[in-house]
């Protein structure tokens, strides 16, 4: 055996978890080898790297060796080695860590900690009365 399909080959190696996702990033054009992206029936060789789009970072699996049937997870190494570049991850993990909510502007309920924020902000007992001015705002009108 020295092709495989490309779609084949990714859920054997447990980057999808399904056939037809594999094939649906195919399509949907998320699936890329030297920068070119490719079709779901792509015959896959030893030595070539797939990058793979999953937002908001894209991975780039190296080819070891070629395989059709699914594997456990322990023997993925054999055949695929992850090579993608460390400031793929450094914009995984700041978007964990900032909590970014991959979610359109306007669309949806807010999440609870956004609900908490808002409540915050245009919280009704935050008034003028609160603050201790060193004047009197009716003083100033008057005068002018």
């Amino acid at each position: 055996m020295n092709e495989v399909r490309i779609d084949k080959w990714m859920w054997a190696t447990r980057v999808f978890k399904t056939r037809s996702i594999a094939a649906d990033a195919c399509k949907k054009g998320r699936v890329s080898v030297g920068g070119v992206t490719v079709k779901p029936s792509r015959m896959v060789k030893v030595g070539e790297v797939i990058q793979v789009r999953k937002p908001p970072i894209t991975f780039s699996f190296k080819v070891l060796d070629l395989i059709e049937n699914r594997v456990g997870a322990k023997l993925v190494p054999n055949y695929l080695e992850n090579v993608t570049t460390p400031d793929q991850y450094e914009i995984l993990e700041m978007n964990r860590i900032s909590g970014f909510v991959n979610r359109a502007k306007g669309l949806g309920r807010p999440t609870k900690k956004e609900r908490r924020e808002l409540e915050q902000f245009t919280d009704p007992g935050l008034m003028l009365d609160d603050f201790d001015f060193d004047f009197d705002f009716d003083d100033n009108e008057e005068d002018a």
